[in-house]
């Protein structure tokens, strides 16, 4: 990898800011490979060099993937005046890498959202030439049937005149409170809300589940956060590589 400034390394990792990394190495408290640092300008390669700070060594991520359990109340952005933001459930360290949401859940949704600092891949994920699956559990008021199955896998046209991408609806149980699986290869405003409204069936709750390969992982408490796996990431970059084939994984 490209050799890059101490104060930029270790701002990377999120827990100083680069005024406070050149105050540390003025100070005598940053080595690389055992030496200590002569200057906030010294190059290092981060995934090679053995930095530490306080004696602590420094676990470099050229990229953070975040796996979130959104909690209903929270608006997926960076910032909002409005009200608590997803950045807002997580530590400092994490707020100053410049997470951002990929994709949105409205704010009375839950369930899995990812927040990263690589561009590029959260672009491949949304784009809508990729029809990446999004998977939402939802009860909505009414019941379902076949018919509404069909409607969704035919592609419904608002009343507005967006016209939807085939979809897939999955009843779980129909009552007059119904429970289902909705999958979708696109994201519009208020999209599944929007869909079983104008079936009749307005959504009571919605929970997303699933996005591309990774689900949510069940034992993550709602409002808590893990770090993606490297089996996790590899998958998910396979979505950058369309020469690559990518199994659907089973629902949860």
């Amino acid at each position: 990898m490209e050799k890059q400034r101490l104060d930029k390394i270790i701002a990377s990792t999120g827990k100083w800011s680069r005024r406070e990394a050149k105050e540390l190495i003025r100070q005598g408290r940053v080595l690389v490979d055992g030496v200590p640092a002569r200057s906030a300008e010294e190059r290092a390669d981060p995934e090679t060099a053995a930095v530490t700070v306080n004696g602590e060594v420094l676990e470099y991520r050229r990229y953070t993937w975040v796996m979130l359990n959104k909690p209903a109340g929270c608006l997926s952005a960076t910032e909002d005046g409005r009200g608590q933001t997803v950045l807002d459930l997580l530590p400092a360290d994490l707020r100053r890498q410049g997470l951002f949401p990929v994709g949105r859940l409205d704010k009375d949704t839950e369930g899995l959202l990812l927040l990263t600092n690589e561009g590029g891949l959260a672009h491949a994920l949304l784009s809508p030439k990729r029809h990446v699956d999004k998977v939402y559990y939802t009860r909505v008021t009414g019941r379902l049937t076949e018919a509404d199955c069909q409607a969704f896998a035919g592609g419904l046209t608002l009343a507005d005149g967006l016209v939807c991408l085939p979809a897939g609806l999955e009843i779980l149980s129909a009552g007059e409170e119904s429970e289902a699986y909705v999958t979708l290869r696109e994201g519009k405003f208020h999209q599944v809300k929007r869909m079983l409204a104008c079936l009749g069936k307005p959504v009571a709750y919605l929970e997303r589940i699933r996005m591309g390969p990774l689900a949510l992982d069940r034992d993550l408490p709602r409002g808590a956060f893990r770090f993606l796996t490297e089996n996790e990431l590899e998958e998910l970059r396979r979505f950058d590589n369309p020469t690559k084939n990518v199994k659907s994984s089973p629902k949860t």
